[in-house]
């Protein structure tokens, strides 16, 4: 069956949103699921079945970069664009989408709100940029303000996706969608310390001259500042930290807290150096939410550091920060709770308190 003449023959990466509404009046969602059509620079068309969809809020450096890496990856066969600035996104996902046939075949392609239907993963990265030695909690109530505009026209026309927040500061603008939106708490959460919990593992991973694969370490608390290390938790080529270093390394001799105090500030102060050096941070975090999304989209149940509504887990309520969730196909599934000595749970206690004071003092 031909549908060269059902609808304008119009390139999706011209005109964006405006060519799949088009699109979408001519051919209705059927049962079997809306059919996508691929559009060329000469006007034909192929059919392919729909499969996932993500948008992203936001196309600057952060957002521009997720599109970049998810389109690389090929895990979603639509990627929907959708900034203020208009000419932008339809920018990015033109430069994007002409590299496409290079990897997996992906729509990427500008619009509205509204062309965030059916989507399986909303990525939020609205909001304004942090600067030069200014700190993720200096953002916050700016930023609130922009996210309190902004979700109710998304979550209006995606209300069953998964939300991934990275906004900064992360933790207060994942709490701020979760109060005043209608959206479930298992369907909101924050990128967290995810990167930081990459930092952690690739730093250590240098100290003791192994693949970072093989060492698995945390962090727990804000993404930020306030930041802590679970060492209880963490271990080395499946050993337990301590016993690695006692029986393993050879540097056991020679290392001690003051090396652990060393990783855990270059961990802490990572990102600041960063953007320091090159003004931003967007390769990092956008593998992150690659590998988030993975999580979601192929429903692996992994364990991860994400920020998200705390219930008195280790007597913490009412806050959103990250410890380890099971992410799957609905968003979170269950929140894991390891065992922390007295020292760490004093310091996730501290974190907790710092975000709740910010907290206090935002309108939100």
């Amino acid at each position: 069956m031909v549908f060269s003449n059902a609808v304008p023959a119009i390139p999706l990466f011209f005109a964006g949103g405006e060519a799949l509404r088009q699109r979408d009046a001519a051919f209705p969602a059927g049962r079997y699921g809306r059919t996508v059509f691929s559009y060329s620079y000469w006007g034909r068309s192929n059919i392919m079945k729909k499969g996932k969809k993500i948008t992203i809020l936001g196309t600057g450096n952060v957002g521009a970069t997720i599109a970049y890496t998810l389109a690389i990856d090929g895990m979603a066969s639509e990627i929907l664009l959708i900034d203020i600035n208009e000419k932008k996104a339809k920018g990015e996902a033109m430069d994007i989408l002409q590299g496409t046939p290079f990897c997996a075949p992906t729509n990427i392609y500008a619009g509205n709100y509204e062309d965030a239907v059916q989507s399986d993963i909303v990525i939020v990265t609205v909001g304004l940029a942090r600067k030069p030695g200014q700190s993720r909690i200096d953002l916050a109530q700016a930023n609130v303000d922009i996210i309190k505009s902004v979700m109710p026209q998304i979550t209006k026309f995606a209300p069953d996706a998964v939300y991934v927040v990275v906004s900064n500061p992360v933790d207060i603008i994942t709490y701020a969608i979760l109060k005043t939106t209608q959206l479930s708490e298992c369907q909101v959460f924050g990128s967290g310390t995810m990167l930081d919990s990459a930092r952690l593992r690739s730093r250590l991973a240098e100290h003791v001259g192994l693949n970072p694969k093989n060492v698995h370490a945390y962090v727990f608390g804000e993404h930020g500042d306030t930041s802590m290390i679970p060492w209880s938790l963490t271990t080395i080529a499946g050993m337990e930290m301590s016993k690695y270093c006692a029986y393993i390394c050879d540097e056991h001799n020679r290392c001690g807290k003051e090396e652990l105090k060393s990783i855990e500030d270059d961990v802490r102060t990572a990102g600041a150096k960063v953007i320091a050096l090159k003004g931003a941070t967007f390769y990092a975090v956008a593998l992150s939410v690659r590998r988030i999304c993975e999580c979601i989209l192929r429903d692996t149940d992994s364990v991860m550091t994400v920020s998200a509504m705390i219930h008195n887990q280790y007597g913490i309520n009412d806050v959103c920060l990250s410890l380890p969730f099971v992410v799957g196909a609905q968003g979170l599934r269950r929140p894991i709770i390891p065992p922390l000595t007295q020292e760490e749970e004093a310091l996730l206690h501290k974190s907790a308190d710092a975000l709740k004071e910010v907290i206090s003092q935002l309108k939100i």
